[in-house]
């Protein structure tokens, strides 16, 4: 594991976990956190499942080749076509950012993605797409910047927090599979 300090583009220190507390409390969205081991992947997360009620998710760092990045959420158990995903998205091609990149933008490691990372996007590059299904679930769970904790919200709380930090996000309708 990189121990190595994350600096974001603008070489400025990334918001944390305490932080995102402070501004949910702000806009008076109420939040619960779980503090566990960390995990890296959806298949570790799913320990987790029982101890955390409600809908957990998948969630991706990608761009295109024009340099248009999304941070993308879906429910866990999503099967996902980047190919179907690039046209949904409106663009050709999608691949993972690098640990660089996710550092540089949304000032976590691999792991934390979650919505909440948009704290850090300080240059508003960043473009949020969340699932249909995912906002349809409650409660939802995220990681809080960090993946040894999870935090609970509500559609609504989550929805509240990414308008108020610029990040209107794009419904994304996954194919029945």
């Amino acid at each position: 594991m990189d121990n190595k300090p994350i600096l974001l583009i603008t070489g400025d220190n990334p918001k944390g976990p305490r932080e995102l507390f402070s501004r949910l409390d702000d806009l008076a969205i109420p939040h619960s956190t779980m503090t566990h081991d960390p995990v890296f992947t959806v298949e570790e997360a799913q320990r987790l499942r029982g101890r955390i009620a409600g809908a957990h998710s998948k969630n991706l760092f990608v761009r295109d080749k024009k340099e248009r990045h999304w941070l993308v959420s879906c429910l866990a158990d999503r099967k996902l076509d980047l190919k179907w995903l690039a046209a949904e998205l409106g663009t050709k091609r999608l691949t993972f950012c690098s640990a660089r990149r996710l550092g540089g933008y949304l000032g976590i490691r691999r792991g934390s993605v979650s919505p909440f990372a948009v704290l850090n996007d300080v240059t508003g590059i960043v473009r949020v797409a969340l699932d249909a299904d995912l906002l349809a679930a409650e409660p939802l769970n995220f990681h809080p910047l960090d993946n040894s904790k999870t935090t609970t919200l509500s559609t609504a709380g989550l929805l509240r927090f990414l308008t108020a930090e610029g990040h209107r996000p794009h419904i994304i309708r996954f194919p029945d599979e």
